[in-house]
């Protein structure tokens, strides 16, 4: 790599696996590697986050980010820093005269996850000392990044949430702010907040009442059923299938085939937005909802939190 006045100006080829690996890319990812040209005007800092890996791809003018979290792939204050710095980095550095940007790419490192949605641990602490100003406060943080995200940062471009594992809870949540959702066959979805005794509050009941109805959303989202990548698709939630293991070439398949109309699909999508807007104080208001219902949680709920905090944890830890 070639480092001039700190930024990084070139990527050179990756040449096998292990290089990829150390890298911080996974096998089969060379090509994302490969010709890949970070340009000087982009503020290094994004592509030294801490629990974001991201690559700019120049030829298709694509922003390719994996969550990477340490531990529990969920949504903790450290990972949601990172959005924050994320979104904010790009909505400074890309876009018309700046770097071009056609895509941003979501997806996760984390083996069979792509995010079990919120902090459970840092919830249970709160919930305890009956700190419902700091539940707001997380929740206002969330919807904040998923709201910008479903505005595409204002820039004229597609988003895409690659979809490799189980997304649950706020992951799920998160992944309704895509433009487009690719799946493989095998990824899960649901909301087990039902469990201890909560609603998912991060624009769940916001956006799918809007996709699918009030009915169907409160199905979804109080069923506590884990609903496969394929069930979704026949919702019109995923957008495209893609075999176990193939979801990275589906996703790649799917820019090359976007390309010749993207200016049509980035307005599309903007018409679609405007006939059922969502606004940032209706998140906001449910988040409210939300953090009183947290605080009437009981003991025997707390601890069905504090178990499946305890199987996160074992998941992030392989």
């Amino acid at each position: 790599m070639d480092r001039l006045s700190g930024h990084i100006e070139h990527v050179e080829p990756v040449s096998n696996e292990a290089d990829a690996a150390a890298f911080g890319f996974g096998s089969g990812e060379e090509h994302l590697i490969e010709e890949s040209v970070r340009h000087r005007s982009v503020d290094p800092q994004l592509f030294e986050l801490d629990q974001l890996d991201v690559l700019y791809e120049s030829a298709t003018a694509t922003l390719w980010s994996y969550m990477n979290p340490q531990g529990r792939p969920s949504f903790t204050p450290r990972l949601l820093r990172d959005f924050d710095a994320w979104q904010r980095l790009i909505a400074a550095d890309f876009g018309p005269d700046k770097v071009p940007l056609r895509y941003l790419v979501l997806g996760s490192r984390s083996p069979g996850v792509f995010c079990f949605g919120g902090d459970l641990a840092l919830f249970q602490n709160l919930i305890r000392t009956g700190d419902r100003q700091g539940l707001a406060n997380y929740g206002f943080r969330c919807v904040e990044i998923l709201y910008r995200n479903m505005r595409a940062l204002d820039l004229p471009m597609l988003t895409i949430g690659l979809v490799e594992g189980a997304a649950l809870g706020g992951g799920f949540e998160a992944l309704l702010s895509f433009d487009f959702l690719i799946a493989e066959r095998g990824a899960t979805f649901g909301f087990p907040e039902i469990l201890f005794g909560l609603f998912p509050g991060m624009g769940a009941h916001a956006i799918l009442s809007r996709r699918l109805g009030s009915a169907m959303a409160d199905r979804l989202i109080l069923s506590n059923e884990t609903y496969t990548a394929e069930y979704m698709y026949e919702l019109g939630l995923v957008h495209q299938l893609a075999e176990p293991g193939e979801g990275l070439k589906a996703c790649r398949d799917f820019i090359k085939r976007s390309e010749r109309r993207h200016p049509v699909l980035v307005n599309a999508r903007k018409a679609m937005k405007r006939t059922r807007p969502v606004e940032l104080r209706e998140l906001k208001d449910i988040v409210e909802l939300w953090a009183d219902a947290a605080l009437q949680l009981s003991e025997q709920d707390l601890k069905v939190m504090s178990r499946l905090t305890r199987a996160q944890e074992r998941v992030g830890s392989h």
